[in-house]
């Protein structure tokens, strides 16, 4: 298998820093939260002041986003937050002169940083939350079938691009567009992506949760790949958050209290799978109607509880940055040495 592959460098450049995430209408950094949050998100005695974070972007794995907000995790933490969408430059810009502090994203991340994005990998996130539906009459049964196919995702450089071209990569199938083996058309829309696949312009969908599990319950697509559980990325961190550089150099207190707001998020979710979901659901931050699905996508998700948040916690961060740089490398997505990358993008934080 030939283990490395010429990435262009317009991928590179154009990376989305959202990971876990499905864009908004069409990116616009000005889309900002509604005011409705919870009672404790409109006190006056803020320790921090307000920042925007990312987070109004419609994936169902952005729920540790959510709860933190809405159940008032942040401004127990001193901060008066602000959810928005955010386009690529904007989060360039943000995390690079700080005044965006903090967001979460995948391995996809990686090469931007290697470009320069001022960012350090601080904590892990969830696990899985992407799948590669194909229609139900689909002679593709594995990623040995995608050799001369059309897979439609959110956006070139994007996360399902990545992970798709990883998938690719390391079963030997190239994922670079100059060599034509596949071809990888942007939807900016998951439900046209679905069109698209229903008419079989695409032969398969890259979807995030729920899209995909929707059309997977209601039998219109058969699920070719799932995140969550295909081997190689199985009970690895899909997702990350990712501090400015500036702010952990300047006020490493700062990002400890962010994080110890997402922890409390993460701690409830797993104790509270369904009251999470309502609150997602009813807060529209991600569109699902079956609660019931929603709840179980949640769980698959692998948040932590309480007494998973300690060094051992820490340790798989650091592990998990470590596997996905490897695999990055070997198939030429990543210059640099391997284990130095590794060590330069991960810091860990004193949370207590």
């Amino acid at each position: 298998m030939k283990k490395r592959v010429k990435v262009l460098s317009f991928v590179l450049s154009v990376v989305l820093l959202a990971s876990c995430s499905v864009s908004e209408s069409n990116g616009d950094s000005s889309k900002s939260s509604d005011t409705s949050a919870s009672a404790s998100n409109s006190r006056s005695d803020y320790k921090y002041g307000k920042i925007d974070i990312p987070g109004k972007d419609g994936a169902l794995c952005g729920a540790p986003i959510y709860i933190a907000y809405e159940n008032g995790y942040f401004a127990d933490e001193g901060f008066d937050v602000n959810l928005i969408s955010t386009d690529f430059e904007a989060r360039k810009i943000g995390l690079n002169n700080g005044s965006i502090p903090i967001v979460n994203g995948d391995f996809q991340f990686f090469p931007s940083i290697e470009n320069g994005i001022d960012v350090k990998v601080v904590d892990g996130l969830h696990e899985g939350c992407i799948k590669f539906a194909v229609r139900p009459d689909s002679d593709i049964k594995t990623v040995q079938d995608l050799k001369g196919k059309k897979i439609g995702v959110d956006e070139i450089g994007g996360t399902p691009h990545q992970v798709a071209s990883l998938w690719l990569e390391n079963a030997g199938i190239s994922a670079d567009a100059a060599k034509g083996e596949v071809t990888f058309l942007p939807y900016s829309d998951g439900n046209l992506e679905f069109e698209a696949l229903s008419k079989g312009e695409i032969d398969v969908a890259a979807l995030w949760d729920p899209l995909g599990s929707i059309h997977e319950k209601a039998g219109d697509v058969k699920i070719l790949f799932d995140l969550g559980k295909d081997p190689y990325f199985k009970d690895h961190f899909c997702c990350f958050l990712y501090a400015s550089t500036k702010v952990l150099n300047e006020e490493p207190e700062k990002v400890a209290a962010l994080l110890r707001a997402y922890r409390k998020a993460q701690e409830w979710i797993y104790e509270n799978p369904e009251k999470a979901v309502d609150i997602i659901v009813n807060k529209k931050y991600a569109s699902i109607e079956d609660k019931d699905l929603a709840a179980d996508l949640i769980r698959s998700y692998g948040y932590p509880s309480a007494d998973k948040h300690n060094e051992s916690w820490d340790q798989r961060v650091e592990s998990d940055v470590k596997y996905f740089v490897d695999g990055l490398s070997k198939i030429g997505y990543l210059k640099s040495d391997p284990q130095d990358f590794a060590k330069k993008i991960y810091q860990k934080v004193d949370v207590k």
